[in-house]
Formats: structure tokens, sequence, C-alpha cells
């Protein structure tokens, strides 16, 4: 069966379908019920595709709010009624009364969390505002947060735990870039997008610091299309919001939208 399932995935997310597959044979066969950490839009498709095979399984995916990118599941045996279950999160509003507080970003506040020694598994999405951030958090961590973030980039913050009906979202900001370029090739349109050479460009997708749509990509060459959320460790983020006909020349014209 395990071999199987190995067919649909990448070598490199061997370990997490491993864990994934656990959870399931036990909510299964064992009738136990397991509450996941955050996990990223690719590992919530991998879970719900094992949860699928598993005729007594029922699985739940939240993050808080309808549009989430980062959700925990509930994992629970096919009887039980897990709707109202409590998926265990909480929200840390940050504030500050120090006017630089609006010029910190997403990476920001992220970087200031992490550098705490938590896991980017217990954190779900994170909701910048001029005003402050509101930050999607597992139960578990809320109050050594509460206690011990003081400080976003040298701008010192106060912290407070909301339940999450307090939860104000805000949409990612996304700045407009328009390109031309040879190929729709990934290598040719991150080159433009982070100002950076083709050759340089390559050796960070092929070491597999690349992910399309959540998912490791080394092929330099992978075509990209509409719709498409590029991630380049290190570099950043952006998304392929229209492939827009051909130029006089035959080059594509593409419209990028840098998250910022």
């Amino acid at each position: 069966m395990r071999v199987n399932i190995y067919e649909h995935f990448l070598p490199e997310e061997r370990p997490f379908v491993d864990r994934a597959w656990e959870w399931v044979v036990n909510a299964g066969d064992y009738h136990e019920v397991k509450l996941s950490d955050f996990l990223d839009p690719r590992q919530c498709q991998i879970m719900e595709s094992l949860a699928n095979r598993h005729a007594d399984v029922r699985i739940r995916l939240d993050g808080g709010f309808p549009e989430a990118e980062r959700r925990r599941a509930l994992i629970a045996p096919d009887y039980r009624e897990i709707e109202a279950e409590p998926m265990n999160m909480k929200v840390l509003s940050i504030t500050s009364d120090d006017q630089k507080l609006a010029s910190l970003q997403h990476g920001d506040y992220l970087g200031a969390i992490l550098g705490l020694g938590l896991k980017r598994d217990k954190i779900g999405d994170i909701h910048v505002r001029e005003d402050g951030c509101h930050v999607i958090v597992a139960e578990e961590i809320s109050a050594f947060l509460d206690t011990n973030l003081r400080q976003v980039h040298r701008v010192s913050v106060a912290t407070e735990v909301l339940e999450l009906e307090a939860l104000r979202t805000a949409d990612a900001v996304l700045e407009p870039l328009d390109i031309t370029v040879a190929s729709l090739r990934l290598d040719g349109i991150a080159s433009d997008v982070f100002r950076l050479s083709r050759s340089k460009i390559v050796v960070p997708i092929k070491a597999g610091r690349c992910r399309v749509n959540w998912k490791t990509e080394e092929d330099p060459s992978k075509p990209l299309k509409s719709g498409d959320i590029v991630a380049l460790q290190g570099f950043g983020r952006f998304k392929v919001l229209e492939t827009d006909g051909m130029t006089k020349k035959g080059r594509h014209r593409v419209r990028i939208g840098k998250f910022v």
C-alpha cells in the first residue's frame, strides 16, 4: 500500500507522507484522533489525498478563517462529529507606539517569532496592517509568545492573546510588475522578477530551494502559467497574475505580483 502511495508524491515529501499516513491509519483502525500542527497548502493536499484512501476516516482542515493558507488538520474516525471539535488556535495581537511599526513586513514578524526558538509549524497565517499585526498561532505556544515577544526588527512591541473571533485579516499585498520574457520558463521569469542573471537563478532552483504552488521544483525549464505561486528561498515570493499575449518581437507579456 505504501509503495502505491509514494508513486503520487515527490521523494522529499516521503517523511511527511509517512507521518500523515500513520495518522490516517491510527484514526481509521485504532479510533485515535490527531490534531496536526499548521500545514502548508501542499501538505493539506497530501493530507486530504491520504485521508480519502481510508473509508473509515474523516478530516477537517481549519486555519482560523475561510481563506487561510496554513491550516491545522483534525483526523478522526468517520463516526466522530469533528466540526465542533476545538482546533486549539489563538490570535497573537502585536502592536506598538513606535511609528516604525507601519514599515514592518511579513518577514519581520515571522523572523522575530522564529528567533525565539519556535518552529514554523506552530504558526499559521500572519496578517500585517499599518497599526500592527495579527498572527494565528497554536494555542500551546500563545502564552510563551505573549511573555517573550518584545521586539520586531528593532521595534519595541506589546502583545496580547485574543480569541479567533477577534481576528482582523489583511489581504496579501502584491506589488505589480510587468515584464516581457522569451518564454514562460521558471528560470526566465524568476530571473527578471528577482533581478538576477539566468545563471545565478538556476543555482537555488537546482538546489531544491524553489517551490511552485508549494511543491518543490528543481527544473529551471518548468513552464509557468497564470495563478502559479513561486517561492524562492532567500529571495521571496511572487504570483503569475496574467500571461497577456505576445509583443511584436515575439516575447511573452507577463504580469507579476510580488508579495511584500
